[in-house]
């Protein structure tokens, strides 16, 4: 219900500033009723896409990975989970923007130091920083919702003949999954926002075209309130999608 308030209400403070230009204001640059503010709402809205195909590339290796990482956190073996642990630990602690400086600049002096020529563009590079970054939080939130499942319910598919991999993939992780859906729902919005980051790095996505339309119109307050806009505008997107899902899944249990 807040979700459905907030957008109507944002858009009629956006139309409403549209309709008073005067004094300090510039909202001229973003009013669909003049041809420049048109122009300038559809090269924003561009950038839609890559911010979009970013996000989702990256959340779903991020869930890959945090998977893969997971699984070995929770053996009773400690040198299998040790590795886990210093992984999540150590990638937790390093900062989204110096990672991405570093995956983008530095990982290809990495690789062709061993003899791997690879270039790194852009799209890619956020790619990867967005994945390896999250999937850290990822890996804590699978294992915090594997654990809540009854000890009972593995032992039970145990007696039956199953093997560990079966027990994970058809008694455990479906029941997790439910569980887990809102705060993996967090985490992909988390990297939709983090996907501004991007634009240092001269991704043609949401933010780096606000910030070169700030460059040549001069107007950021009006611009970086669409672009704000058009945040909002996908997270409730997305809230809305994982809603839906929660219901279709069972794993709203309000009802």
């Amino acid at each position: 219900m807040t979700g459905r308030l907030l957008l109507p209400l944002a858009l009629l403070l956006l139309l409403s500033g549209c309709a008073s230009s005067g004094g300090t204001w510039g909202w001229y640059v973003i009013d669909p009723s003049t041809p420049a503010g048109k122009n300038n709402i559809l090269f924003l809205l561009g950038g839609f896409w890559n911010t979009i195909l970013l996000s989702v590339t990256a959340a779903v290796l991020s869930m890959a990975i945090g998977l893969l990482v997971a699984l070995p956190g929770m053996s009773a073996n400690r040198w299998v989970r040790l590795p886990s642990r210093v992984y999540v630990e150590l990638i937790r602690a390093i900062p989204l923007l110096p990672m991405l400086f570093w995956v983008f600049y530095g990982l290809p002096v990495v690789l062709r130091s061993i003899g791997i020529n690879v270039s790194i563009d852009a799209f890619w590079g956020a790619i990867i920083t967005l994945a390896i970054s999250d999937s850290a939080f990822t890996a804590e939130i699978y294992r915090s919702g594997i654990q809540s499942i009854a000890r009972g319910q593995t032992e039970a598919a145990r007696t039956i003949g199953l093997s560990y991999t079966q027990t994970m993939r058809y008694v455990i992780l479906p029941q997790a999954i439910r569980r887990i859906l809102p705060p993996l729902a967090n985490q992909f919005i988390y990297i939709v926002k983090m996907s501004a980051f991007a634009s240092v790095i001269g991704m043609q996505e949401l933010t780096r075209r606000a910030n070169e339309l700030v460059v040549t119109e001069y107007r950021p307050l009006e611009i970086y309130t669409l672009l704000i806009l058009e945040y909002l505008v996908l997270v409730l997107i997305i809230s809305f999608f994982v809603r839906w899902l929660e219901r279709k899944m069972g794993a709203d249990e309000s009802k």
